[in-house]
Parts: C-alpha cells; structure tokens; sequence
C-alpha cells in the first residue's frame, strides 16, 4: 500500500525498508544543534543583575537625594515637578528637574515627556516647560466642587463676629426657602426658630422676600398664588398683591429689612448674593433682635450685609467663573 507507506513516513515513521526515515534524521540533527546552542548561550550569559537592598541607590541612576529613597514612585516625583510651579517660576527646564528629583537629566527627560504627553505639561515657546490644559480643566473641575457654604462661610463668620448676631445664608426650592447654612457671634445671638436645613415660607422673611424680588415678576406672582400663603404673626404678609408691591420695593433698595413677620420680636435684614450671570441664587441675611437694632443701626448693618452679599458674589465668580 504506498500510499499509506508514504503517509507513514511523512510523519516521520519508518520507510518499507525499515531504516529510520528522513525527517527523523532531520529531526535528531536539529535536537543535536539545539544543545549545543543551548551550552554555548549559557556559558556565556551574564549573571542576572541582583536587584539593590532597600534603601540604597543605584549609580547609574545619578545621586538620588535620601528623601527619594523612600519616595521614589513615579507618581511621586511627578507630583513633585507639578510642585515646582509657582507665581515666581512658570517655566521649568529639564536640568532643574534633574536637580530637584536628584536624578539623571536623562531620567528627568522621561518624566516631563510623559506629562507632557498626558497634557499636564506643555512645552514652552522658549524652552523649559510650562503647566499644560489637563491642568487647567482640573483646576476648572476643583473650583465647582466646592459649594456655596464653603465659599460664603468665611464672609459670614466676619459678618456674625462684627454685629454680633446670627448671620443665615438661603436659598429658595420651589415654594420653599432652605437654611443652607448660619453663622452665629459668640455672645448675644439670637435664638432664631430654624437651623441648617430647615424650610422657611416664601411670604415671611427678609430673605423669601429677597429671593423672591429679583425674579421675573409674572414668576413671582405665579409662586406667591400657587403657595400656601400662612400668617405666623400679625406683621405677616398674605395678600399677593401687596407682597408683590413690597417685591418692588426691595429691589429699588437692593435688599430688604422685616420686623417681627416670621418670628415674633426678631429683625431681618438681607441682600442678594448673584452668580456670574448676575442671577440671584441666594441670600445673606442677619436675624437680630429688633429691641436691640435702633434706627441708626438697622440702616448700618444693611450696609454690612449687602457688602457681605457682594463680597460671596465676587467669590462665587471667581470659583466657578
């Protein structure tokens, strides 16, 4: 059968002759190669470089500072060249990198490229390196994380330890006010009927009425007929019309003084706090005891308090502008 005698030996079986077929010769010869190859390579091979015992360095590296010997990640020694940007400096080049890391400038090259090509750096028009994009979108991404409290918050304690009474910051939800965050003085605050969080009536309050005044005056109204409008003292407004009257008002004067018409024998006064747009987004507002604010003082601490609100505006442009 030649057929399956070729076949046979084609896969390396034996010719009709019984003598070992070609491709087993060829087969041996090349497993005889392969040895001798194999003892050649190894008596030559260097031996594998043993990796250095914590905390000492390699030479061929360039003298690491001792700090790097513990501090030596990537990730470190990148956040170390972003560091290095100041007001004073704006441009770094590759040498002083090398000397603030304690590396080779080589070595040094290879980390501004990468930052260079995950756009946290860029390449300066006359040499050096400057801050890249990456870093501006997330210097962008880190100003609207932070919220309104924490922007308004320093300007509040100021405002609360000059007056010496409570200082509330607020913001409208629908047909609801929310105390997003006060500020109490030391001495003499007053023992005000809502905390952070806790939801104030449009009709009632310096700062509803704020909130309410700077919106479009079909929105307004629309609000105010909508609301379940209560009286909480005989001071309290409930008539839309004339709250709209007194929305008026307010805006004319650029802030707005009530007395005793949420809580009985309590003084607000309050001004708006605008964002880049110049929209009303919140309000500022001390809550004093009237019998301690006379005439005279009641008009100065509406200065303070629109100068507060002023100030939170200017600061949330900054951050989120």
């Amino acid at each position: 059968m030649p057929r399956r005698e070729e076949a046979v030996t084609a896969h390396g079986g034996r010719d009709g002759a019984g003598a070992p077929g070609r491709l087993d010769r060829d087969r041996g010869a090349w497993h005889r190669l392969a040895r001798r190859s194999a003892t050649n390579s190894s008596s030559k091979a260097p031996p594998c470089p043993r990796r250095p015992p914590p905390g000492t360095v390699s030479h061929m590296s360039g003298a690491t500072s001792p700090s790097y010997r513990e501090r030596n990640s990537t990730a470190d020694r990148a956040l170390d060249i972003l560091l290095m940007f100041t007001d004073a400096q704006l441009v770094v080049s590759g040498s002083a990198v090398a000397e603030r890391l304690g590396v080779a400038r080589s070595t040094a090259y290879r980390y501004l490229q990468s930052l260079v090509s995950s756009r946290f750096l860029e390449e300066a028009p006359g040499g050096g390196f400057r801050l890249g994009l990456r870093v501006m979108e997330i210097a962008r991404l880190a100003r609207r994380s932070y919220g309104l409290s924490e922007i308004a918050l320093p300007a509040m304690t100021a405002l609360a330890a000059d007056v010496h009474e409570t200082v509330l910051l607020t913001r409208r939800t629908g047909e609801l006010v929310v105390c997003v965050d006060l500020a109490e003085a030391g001495t003499r605050a007053v023992r005000i009927s809502y905390e952070r969080g806790s939801t104030l009536p449009l009709n009632a309050g310096a700062s509803a009425l704020v909130l309410l005044a700077w919106l479009p005056e079909e929105q307004a109204r629309q609000l105010l007929e909508s609301a379940d409008l209560h009286q909480f003292t005989s001071a309290t407004l409930t008539n839309v019309d004339i709250l709209m009257q007194r929305l008026d008002h307010i805006r004319r004067a650029g802030y707005s003084v009530t007395r005793g018409e949420l809580d009985p024998e309590v003084l607000g006064i309050a001004a708006p706090v605008r964002d880049e747009r110049q929209q009303v987004i919140a309000a500022v507002s001390i809550a004093a005891l009237a019998s301690r604010v006379f005439p005279e003082a009641e008009a100065e601490f509406a200065r303070k308090v629109r100068e507060t609100a002023q100030e939170i505006s200017s600061r949330m442009i900054s951050v989120t502008g």
